[in-house]
């Protein structure tokens, strides 16, 4: 149950993203020995991954906060199958395919479940494996894949779209395989540079990190490493939109503003001030936001997980913005929690046109999603009366103690499950 408090002040951590840590996990299966990742947050996401690599063989601890150990068996011990519902549990679990393929030359797994908001299909991730040597024999509910040589084999891959998870599986295939791989059209996101670094760390040859064309070099032998995860740049943008929406001051210390330079540049046009001086990130806002158009697009540029926290923000700003889907079409499935918290949003396609309104009213709401029910979290903030958030199984996969980190910045929520 959240509560309008006025407005948020303080600092706060955003800890590792999520969407490394998972497939930075799955890289740990490219090498056998002990694995050392630091600041990991602490979400459910990581703990089914976890579950995940026990079940493929593996040993997974927590040695210290925000820290995990992963203890990976020689090649034959790995398991390449594991329980239908730890798949099914997340979208990322897809990224243990490539893994699995370099290392056992076999996969057998459930497609993979995550957030409701459009299909997201895999056949970027089955098309650059079949290049690179794999046989796939799936059907509507699982993926069983093998290959005929001990080795992957090297090839170029043009991306159609530069999927995220795609990028990931096909880089970590690659590092194992024979000869040299080039991915076309790569994603460029910080994540997948991270899980670059990572991969480096262990020992594989890597070029054009952070670019559209990946070159990697494979070798026949990967060791264990230790490596920090870099910055959640979502959840840095969800603290940062805390401060903002109620009017606060609000700091992320360990936030990288160089990840997330479109998304701070809309921020200024709706009248933030943004202080990238010292330590992170810090916003504030002293008058009411203004409206902004605002499109989603691959990086560099606005990110889709962003696009629910910058809806909720407009619909109480002064003024019109369109808001523009590029990416997933099920993503304003949000709206309509939105329209019953009172603000003025219609949707058509793939635009949404939203009229900001003084205030919000307080009701009971259900996210379909991660980025959702944190910003469901956001609008209850500066709703009049109280806001109950229900489904936050959702926001548990992505945020590490989230009602707890916005108390300490003032805000009034209670959990009770």
């Amino acid at each position: 149950m959240v509560k309008p408090a006025g407005p948020l002040n303080g600092e706060v951590r955003a800890y590792g993203a999520k969407n490394a840590v998972l497939k930075e996990m799955a890289a740990c299966l490219l090498a056998s020995g002990e694995h050392r990742l630091t600041n990991v947050p602490r979400i459910s996401d990581v703990k089914v991954m976890g579950e995940l690599l026990v079940a493929l063989g593996c040993r997974v601890d927590e040695p210290a906060e925000h820290e995990l150990r992963v203890v990976v068996p020689e090649g034959s011990d790995i398991n390449p199958v594991a329980p239908a519902h730890l798949f099914e549990a997340m979208r990322a679990s897809i990224v243990v395919l490539g893994p699995l393929l370099a290392r056992c030359g076999e996969a057998n797994m459930a497609l993979p479940g995550g957030d409701d908001f459009g299909q997201r299909p895999i056949n970027f991730h089955t098309e650059g494996l079949t290049a690179m040597g794999a046989t796939f024999d799936n059907d509507r509910t699982s993926i069983h894949a093998t290959t005929s040589s001990p080795r992957l084999h090297a090839t170029r891959v043009t991306l159609e779209y530069p999927s995220h998870t795609a990028t990931d599986n096909l880089l970590m295939a690659a590092v194992l395989a024979e000869g040299r791989t080039i991915i076309d059209n790569a994603a460029r996101e910080p994540e997948v540079a991270d899980l670059g670094r990572q991969l480096l760390a262990m020992g594989a040859r890597i070029q054009g990190l952070g670019t559209s064309l990946l070159t990697i070099d494979g070798v026949p032998r990967l060791s264990p490493a230790y490596h920090e995860v870099v910055t959640d740049r979502v959840v840095t943008a969800t603290y940062l939109a805390s401060g903002l929406i109620t009017g606060g001051d609000v700091r992320v210390i360990d936030a990288k503003p160089e990840h997330m330079v479109m998304l701070l540049r809309k921020l200024e046009s709706m009248g933030a001030d943004v202080d990238q001086r010292g330590t992170g990130v810090a916003v504030r806002s002293r008058q009411r936001l203004k409206a902004v158009d605002v499109a989603t697009l691959p990086y560099p540029g606005v990110a889709t997980d962003y696009k629910p926290l910058l809806t909720t923000m407009l619909s109480v700003a002064e003024g019109v913005s369109v808001v523009t889907e590029n990416l997933f079409v099920g993503r304003f499935r949000y709206v309509d929690e939105l329209v019953r918290l009172g603000a003025n949003i219609t949707t058509e396609g793939h635009h949404a046109m939203i009229r900001g309104v003084e205030r919000l009213e307080g009701t009971s709401v259900h996210p379909s999603d991660i980025r959702a029910a944190a910003a469901l979290i956001l609008a209850g903030l500066v709703a009049e009366g109280e806001t109950t958030v229900t489904g936050l199984e959702h926001m548990d996969r992505g945020y590490d103690d989230f009602v707890g980190r916005l108390s300490a910045l003032g805000a009034t929520i209670d959990r009770f499950a």
